[in-house]
């Protein structure tokens, strides 16, 4: 079933809708929502959303509950493929939880949180921007650790990420509704404006399994990985000094140690190495530029570094 949870009027008699789809079977009243499409530019949750909708209807018999999908919080985003809402130049992550009595936005956003809030678990999918590629991670603050830490690792992800909180995630849908007593895990992968195939089908394996986990689902569900977790890590920045064209010589996932060779800036019109770029530490690389035009300044790489006294 399509519904449209939250609508504004548009010029020339057209309409903002926000949709989703509920899919249920049996009689557990328990709820999962999917969201995805908050930035327009983050094109990987569009394909998941698909993933998981087709393959419950072809084994329906195995739901026991609502699943919830949320393709496009930010159809007209997706539509012009802009990373915020087109014509008022805003981030819609940095708005919720909106209000009822507020600009457009703010009320779309306000109804969304009060159509999600009561889920289970709400699985929040973003991607990376079009200068960043991420492997499959779950981001958490410290304060929701503890509650968001054990869905997270059923989620098949490489990494969850626990950083410090910031003033500005308290602007964001998943702080709302964890905030509120919904749980809302934070999914970073891939890179912007396209779908990475191989991350898509890793996440829709770690939704079965939680959705197995939650007494949800009957079906057949993969092996999931253990993610490394970043709690009493550091992570480590890796910047450009010179501007030109990056080229790396490293891969996801690839371990390293401080000094290695990483990569190298480059020069098209000398046709010289203006930097070589090293490791600022020993580590796991999760984070790596994918959009190679860089300046002094622009982030290269994030090295995960290795837990105080152990090892990977």
């Amino acid at each position: 079933m399509i519904e449209t949870i939250a609508s504004a009027a548009l010029a020339v008699n057209e309409n903002l809708n926000i949709q989703k789809r509920r899919i249920k079977n049996g009689s557990s009243k328990k709820r999962l929502s999917l969201v995805t499409g908050t930035h327009g530019d983050e094109l990987e949750g569009q394909y998941l959303a698909y993933m998981i909708g087709s393959y419950i209807d072809e084994h329906i018999e195995c739901l026991n509950g609502i699943v919830d999908i949320y393709p496009a919080l930010n159809p007209m985003g997706i539509d012009s493929l802009t990373r915020g809402v087109p014509m008022f130049d805003l981030d819609m992550n940095r708005v919720f939880p909106g209000s009822k009595d507020g600009t457009m936005i703010e009320m779309l956003c306000s109804m969304i949180i009060d159509d999600i809030s009561g889920s289970d678990v709400c699985v929040d999918v973003h991607s990376s921007n079009i200068f960043l590629k991420e492997i499959p991670q779950i981001r958490m603050s410290v304060p929701t650790a503890p509650a968001l830490l054990p869905y997270a690792k059923m989620m098949n992800v490489d990494l969850v990420w626990i950083h410090e909180s910031a003033t500005v995630l308290e602007s964001t849908l998943a702080h709302t509704l964890n905030t509120r007593g919904t749980k809302t895990i934070v999914v970073e992968m891939g890179v912007g404006m396209r779908i990475t195939k191989e991350y898509c089908d890793q996440l829709f394996d770690g939704i079965l399994n939680l959705l197995k986990e939650l007494g949800m689902w009957s079906g057949e569900t993969a092996p999931v990985r253990e993610p490394i977790v970043s709690e009493g890590r550091e992570v480590g920045f890796v910047n450009s000094d010179a501007a030109g064209i990056f080229v790396p010589c490293v891969s996801f996932g690839d371990t390293v140690e401080k000094g290695d060779h990483i990569g190298d800036v480059v020069d098209p019109l000398s046709s010289k190495t203006v930097e070589t770029v090293e490791a600022v530490c020993d580590g796991l690389v999760f984070t790596l530029r994918e959009y190679p035009v860089v300046y002094g300044g622009s982030l290269l790489a994030r090295i995960l570094k290795p837990a105080a006294g152990g090892t990977e």
